[in-house]
């Protein structure tokens, strides 16, 4: 088995932990306006908690949270503070630590149905500008249907970097054990479009821990079929189960109380059994979660 890749987890919730300055509808995105000193406080601590990988506060810089106007004037200067901001701690860490660029969805969060590929073409491409001078890799993410990840290929053109394509699931299809997007596409279509646009790890995040070991083990049937060698990926929420029109981001969700590092860990001894071998946390999952996978894994 592959090393395991260990992420980062959440950042607008740490943010949010810290003290950053944070509110709707700004988000995440705030702290890059009013006090990036957080933001790098919090990729220090991840890197801290042993993470390979820190991702770009980018997610909340885009119309919806910032307004059409400021994301205009604003956006590409925040994208590229936000990369600036983890290249600078990925660059005094001790070790190698990379930079993954998130892309995030651009017509809402979990609403495939609201997707539209035009609207969010030159968006994506500001973010695009505004962080590839300083990523690693591309981790388009929260990704609630394959068009997203299509648009998100057809942009970086012949980029040469990695291109790591995260999909979100749907929480209802937890009991059902048959894993599908929030846009009601299987997992298996969705891995095999990753392998297709020439993905080098498919992911799945921001979704209940209970939904990822079933996506993971259907992807590593449909990578073997395709005789694909690319990674497989998991970084969970801490949240409550959504309903399938919920927005994320819309409101700060309550934690379940069961999702201490020790319980989330137990998530990750599956979704690493199963095959996955990049792994580490998405809303509500902090630096002691990340610790907890960096030494046990």
């Amino acid at each position: 088995m592959d090393e395991v890749l260990v992420l980062d987890g959440g950042t607008g919730r740490e943010l949010k932990r810290r003290g950053a300055p944070f509110r709707q509808p700004e988000w995440s995105a705030l702290a890059l306006i009013e006090g990036p000193a957080f933001v790098s406080a919090v990729h220090a601590a991840y890197v801290q908690a042993g993470a390979n990988v820190i991702t770009t506060n980018s997610y909340a810089v885009v119309p919806f949270h910032l307004g059409a106007e400021r994301f205009a004037a604003e956006g590409e200067g925040l994208a590229s503070l936000s990369g600036r901001l983890a290249r600078e701690v990925a660059n005094g860490a001790p070790s190698a630590v990379q930079v993954a660029g998130s892309l995030p969805p651009i017509c809402g969060s979990y609403r495939a149905d609201l997707f539209d590929a035009e609207e969010a073409r030159p968006i994506l491409a500001t973010l695009i500008r505004g962080l590839s001078p300083f990523v690693d890799l591309w981790l388009a993410e929260t990704l609630s249907t394959i068009a997203e990840a299509e648009l998100v290929r057809a942009l970086l053109g012949d980029d040469g970097r990695p291109l790591w394509l995260s999909f979100t699931l749907s929480d209802e299809t937890v009991v059902a054990g048959d894993p599908r997007l929030r846009s009601g596409q299987s997992v298996s279509d969705a891995v095999a479009a990753a392998v297709r646009l020439g993905a080098a790890a498919v992911l799945f995040n921001c979704s209940q821990p209970e939904v990822m070991a079933d996506a993971v083990r259907v992807a590593g049937d449909v990578l073997r079929q395709l005789w694909a060698n690319i990674r497989i990926g998991v970084y969970a929420n801490a949240f409550p189960p959504q309903k399938q029109d919920a927005t994320a981001n819309a409101v700060v969700l309550d934690i379940r109380e069961d999702l201490t590092p020790e319980g989330y860990l137990a998530f990750a001894r599956a979704w690493q059994a199963e095959g996955a071998n990049i792994i580490g946390g998405c809303c509500g999952i902090g630096p002691e979660h990340i610790a907890a996978l960096r030494q046990q894994l």
